[in-house]
């Protein structure tokens, strides 16, 4: 299984928001390269970026931010927020992203998002955010009435990479990932699933590990990491031997 360390942006800082609420932002660096090159050094092979303005503005608003972080990590860098034409999915795969992730785009326009995974075999992750079980879209600030599992069930055979699942009511609080809602959906689609949202230490990690047989691809863990609350070597060594 993936540990994928997240780096979220905001203005060009690193920062980690509560339940999607861009105004409950905490501050945890401005120097997104940095923080890539510290996750590279404690043996991170991947990286999860978002980049928040850009999902509420619907085009890339931390780009410089992100080419730094491009420059700075030797891994893989998956990439999420606002990402919504061929040309901005082109020009990121251009740019040496690994993986693209669309949310909001997968709602509202699936035909276009199955085109995208066609192109770029691997490259596509469809993002599957919850609010009780419904799908949430323009950076959680819509809740549709979608549920998650029909959402996902849309993109199968579609050939995207995976899908990345959030509970939105326990992301950025360390209240644990929703382990049950997370390996559901992982065992009622043909996509691998990476979880997210809420992971407050090393148990979610082994116990989704557990699940990787069941579809589980990897978790995606940020404010944990940022207060010291999870070692990511640790993490990555528990993710690996499980």
């Amino acid at each position: 299984m993936i540990v994928f360390p997240a780096i979220d942006l905001k203005g060009g800082q690193v920062v980690r928001l509560a339940e999607g609420d861009m105004a409950r932002a905490t501050v945890y660096g401005d120097n997104p390269a940095a923080q890539a090159l510290l996750f590279a050094e404690a043996g991170s092979q991947h990286l999860h970026v978002v980049d928040l303005d850009g999902s509420f503005a619907g085009r890339a608003e931390n780009r410089e931010a992100v080419e730094s972080i491009l420059a700075a990590f030797p891994g893989h860098v998956q990439l999420g927020g606002g990402i919504r034409t061929r040309e901005a999915v082109a020009g990121w795969f251009d740019l040496g992203v690994s993986r693209v992730v669309m949310g909001s785009a997968a709602l509202k326009d699936p035909e276009f998002v199955k085109d995208m995974a066609k192109e770029f075999p691997g490259g596509i992750v469809v993002a599957v955010d919850a609010k009780d079980g419904m799908v949430a879209t323009e950076g959680w600030a819509d809740v549709s009435d979608v549920a998650v599992v029909d959402l996902a069930r849309r993109f199968e055979d579609a050939g995207v990479a995976s899908l990345l699942f959030t509970d939105i009511g326990r992301d950025g609080l360390l209240k644990g990932v929703n382990i049950d809602a997370t390996v559901d959906l992982a065992r009622r689609v043909d996509i691998p699933v990476i979880a997210s949202g809420g992971v407050k230490g090393l148990d979610d990690i082994h116990i989704l590990a557990l699940h990787a047989h069941e579809g589980i691809e990897g978790v995606i863990t940020g404010r944990a990491l940022y207060e010291g609350r999870l070692d990511l070597k640790a993490a990555i060594a528990m993710a690996e031997r499980t």
